[in-house]
């Protein structure tokens, strides 16, 4: 089931920068899309956030809708991915070329689990 997350705070024209949340029952599924930046991270952190509460056995973020990452949405990943008892169950999956550069760049790549697609990432063993 895909939920939509809220857009208040969004400024008009840009894309919500939360598509959904699909819950599973032996994961989360965090779709993001558009820029994120300073401007939508708070969207951002708040759906990660309360993914990290449930604790899933898994939580995957979808980054394949994602056109650019800034370092204060990389940070709210580091955040989210630090609040989950289980670190290894935070998993970063389908991202774009520019995202996987910012990954690269900021050496976030070789502290995140970072699959090419979903699926990949839901099948991944823990």
């Amino acid at each position: 089931m895909i939920e939509s997350a809220a857009v208040e705070g969004n400024p008009a024209g840009r894309v919500d920068p939360v598509a959904g949340v699909d819950r599973r029952a032996d994961a989360v599924i965090v779709h993001l899309a558009g820029e994120l930046d300073l401007y939508n991270s708070h969207l951002v952190r708040e759906a990660l956030i309360a993914c990290t509460f449930e604790q899933p056995p898994r939580l995957v973020v979808d980054l394949g809708g994602v056109e650019f990452i800034d370092s204060t949405a990389l940070g709210v990943l580091v955040e989210a991915r630090s609040r989950m008892n289980e670190r290894q169950a935070f998993l970063l999956a389908a991202p774009g070329l520019e995202t996987r550069r910012a990954l690269a760049i900021s050496g976030l790549d070789r502290h995140f689990a970072v699959h090419p697609t979903v699926d990949e990432a839901l099948a991944a063993e823990l």
